[in-house]
């Protein structure tokens, strides 16, 4: 049976279209795709994203925990900080993309994906060899992301905090009881499409409270809801990997261009000895964006050919794209720079046709 968000009713009310997503039924669209794309890239759209996983870390061996999972230096957070990081398995391999935020030197929170939540917190806890002490708090918690050009400005008016002054990856914790009355709140400044904007965590009790006072205050500002369809869209445009998609147990940080959150240069952690033969070896592939340059909408599975005809690599992850009225992809191509060159000219097999496309920059959109 599929699980439900705190805000079910709210999607149920707004006529959404639903569909299961990670073991919940989920809204995929309100208004529809590209409706919701665009209101997010003009204006401002809310996300109702509380299926993503919390376990939160504490104690005193908490910091030397997450050094010891993540490939990233979560040493060099401060408090009020977060970082985007993957967690590897011994060989090297992406077993999930997840925020750190540093709660204090004793309390971090681990944002993981949905799907993925029972596996990361049975993996922490056998490779805990530290002890310290994990909780899945993922049924606790709802999650909402305004994002947006707009979103800041609505955020501001709706939400007792100086959230114009908040940096990017970076969060604030209002005393019990200051924000809207609730006792726990974390808001930050982080996104998945690309926009400024914010995620904010609240008690699953007060997810409905927080959602009808932020829809309320961006009437004006032509805030939208929006679905998965539109964040899966808009993430594309802006290049970021899906779990699933472009990250997966069979793919290392180098090949997913991620080597900018694998610091080999910190003290040993899960998959570290794997992680720098693989570095020194160097990638067989890599994730390069695709545009392309006729008709024709690219699809996860779909094969990459070189010039000549012979299939290179696959498409990950594929669309239009409604601000660019392209079709777009992340696909893995050959590490040679022959392939993965900015303006290299390759072929995807549109059905049956063969089409072309060039190798761009991400991300898509800026």
């Amino acid at each position: 049976m599929l699980k439900t968000t705190p805000l079910h009713r709210y999607h149920q009310a707004l006529g959404a279209r639903m569909v299961p997503f990670a073991g919940y039924s989920m809204p995929l669209h309100y208004s529809g795709i590209v409706d919701e794309h665009m209101a997010v890239r003009r204006q401002a759209g809310l996300f109702d994203v509380s299926h993503m996983g919390e376990i939160f870390v504490r104690g005193p061996h908490a910091t030397a925990f997450v050094q010891h999972l993540v490939t990233n230096d979560a040493e060099k957070l401060s408090d009020g900080q977060a970082m985007y990081t993957v967690m590897c398995n011994h060989k090297g391999g992406i077993l999930d993309d997840l925020l750190v935020y540093r709660l204090n030197g004793q309390a971090y929170m681990l944002v993981v994906n949905a799907a993925n939540t029972a596996l990361d917190f049975a993996w922490m806890s056998a490779n805990n060899p530290m002890g310290a002490d994990l909780y899945d708090v993922s049924d606790l918690i709802a999650l909402l992301a305004l994002q947006g050009p707009q979103a800041l400005e609505i955020a501001s008016c709706a939400l007792p905090l100086p959230i114009q002054d908040l940096p990017y990856y970076r969060f604030l914790r209002p005393e019990p009881g200051s924000f809207m009355g609730f006792d726990k709140v974390i808001v930050s400044r982080t996104g998945y499409t690309g926009e400024p904007g914010l995620e904010i965590y609240v008690e699953s009790e007060n997810a409905g409270t927080l959602w009808d006072v932020l829809m309320e205050a961006g009437v004006s500002a032509g805030l939208k809801p929006a679905g998965l369809g539109a964040r899966d869209t808009l993430r594309l445009e802006a290049g970021y990997c899906l779990y699933g998609n472009e990250l997966s147990e069979t793919v290392n940080p180098f090949e997913a261009r991620l080597s900018w959150v694998t610091k080999l240069t910190k003290d040993n952690f899960v998959g570290k000895a794997a992680l720098a033969a693989l570095k020194a070896r160097g990638p067989s592939r890599v994730l390069v964006g695709l545009r392309m340059d006729t008709r024709g909408i690219p699809r996860a599975g779909y094969d990459v050919l070189d010039a000549e005809g012979t299939v290179i690599g696959q498409v990950t992850s594929g669309s239009q794209s409604p601000v660019l009225k392209k079709g777009i992809a992340l696909a893995f191509v050959p590490a040679q720079q022959a392939f993965k060159a900015l303006g290299t000219q390759l072929q995807v097999r549109v059905r049956t046709r063969l089409l072309p496309a060039t190798v761009v920059r991400c991300p898509f959109h800026r």
